[in-house]
């Protein structure tokens, strides 16, 4: 989801798929500020879509006991916090999650989502491991929720820059929400020496940068965005099957 505060839109652009930065900030002020959805609801529905799109590309009944781990990491921004809901949906879904939160928002959403986490016994890693293999083989995937559009790996500080690092090493699938972590959501500048997800889930609509995504996998989690802020930002986007959550792009 965004960050970043942006003008309001003029007038609907033509029809399509994509929002820049400022698009996806004034979508988001919409249901923010004239549907009075909470900050909590969007990102509890961002965070539970999310989770869906991981049974659907790993599916519960294909894995093997062992298999069913995941590494969600979190940074400190709203990304971060989509993350922290993901993983409680995880272990919902009878998946085995673990966190990677190194530097810890003081927003009261996130630690009541951290508290969340913890009360239902989700691991909290105090640090990620230097060697790239000890990651391979312990987790099935891990989840990036590290950056969000409008949000500057400096920004966040140290420790997520040096996660960002670890995560292009890895072998393992790769899921990122709403943008790979470190891409420029406008252009997706680093996306050939930045993050390669496997899987993307865009978060109310897909941004710019994810023109570029060349994954396996591509969902959109906005099935909460109503029908007329749809129109008003012509939005082309696939329709959602039965009461899923999500849609393949």
């Amino acid at each position: 989801m965004s960050s970043t505060d942006g003008p309001d839109l003029a007038e609907a652009p033509e029809e399509r798929c994509f929002l820049s930065t400022a698009e996806a900030a004034a979508l988001e002020r919409e249901l923010l500020e004239d549907y009075r959805f909470g900050r909590q609801q969007l990102v509890e529905w961002c965070g539970h879509a999310s989770a869906v799109a991981v049974t659907k590309v790993f599916p519960l009944p294909a894995l093997p006991r062992k298999q069913r781990t995941a590494l969600v990491v979190c940074g400190p921004e709203q990304n971060g916090a989509v993350g922290l809901a993901c993983a409680r949906h995880l272990r919902v879904f009878e998946y085995e999650p673990t966190i990677f939160y190194p530097t810890r928002s003081a927003d009261p959403l996130h630690r009541d989502l951290t508290t969340q986490c913890e009360k239902m016994d989700i691991p909290f890693l105090s640090y990620l491991p230097a060697e790239v293999q000890l990651i391979n083989n312990a987790y099935r995937l891990v989840v990036d929720a590290v950056l969000g559009p409008g949000v500057e790996p400096a920004e966040v500080g140290g420790p997520c820059t040096r996660a960002l690092a670890t995560l292009k090493l890895l072998s393992i699938p790769l899921v990122s929400l709403d943008i790979p972590s470190g891409w420029d959501p406008e252009t997706g500048g680093d996306a050939e020496d930045g993050l390669r997800p496997d899987v993307l889930v865009s978060l109310a609509a897909p941004k710019r940068c994810a023109g570029r995504f060349s994954g396996r996998h591509h969902f959109v989690a906005g099935r909460f965005v109503p029908d007329d802020v749809r129109r008003k930002f012509a939005l082309r986007l696939p329709g959602y099957t039965g009461t899923d959550c999500i849609a393949a792009l």
